[in-house]
């Protein structure tokens, strides 16, 4: 992991350099400390790829099935309405 650290008056001079070397991915993160404690850290977005990935499937895992129940089996013992064309009865 590529990770600088600068003092508040550091990063003040040299914010837009700092921003766009992360935008162009040379650093991972920056941190920035104002007298030796840690104020804020700084990351480069996820690119549009990273995005994708981490919103597909995000859920996985979360819903349990108890064991014996049918997903696909009707819940219904009778037609719905719906399928003559009848909305509301």
């Amino acid at each position: 992991m590529r990770a600088e650290t600068y003092g508040a008056a550091d990063f003040k001079t040299n914010c837009l350099a700092i921003l766009d070397r992360l935008a162009r991915r040379d650093l991972d993160q920056v941190t920035i400390t104002k007298r030796g404690r840690t104020v804020a850290v700084l990351t480069p977005p996820p690119s549009s790829a990273e995005a994708v990935e981490t919103l597909h499937g995000f859920m996985r895992g979360s819903v349990a099935v108890p064991e014996g129940v049918d997903l696909l089996a009707p819940i219904l013992d009778e037609p719905l309405s719906a399928s003559d064309g009848k909305l509301h009865q």
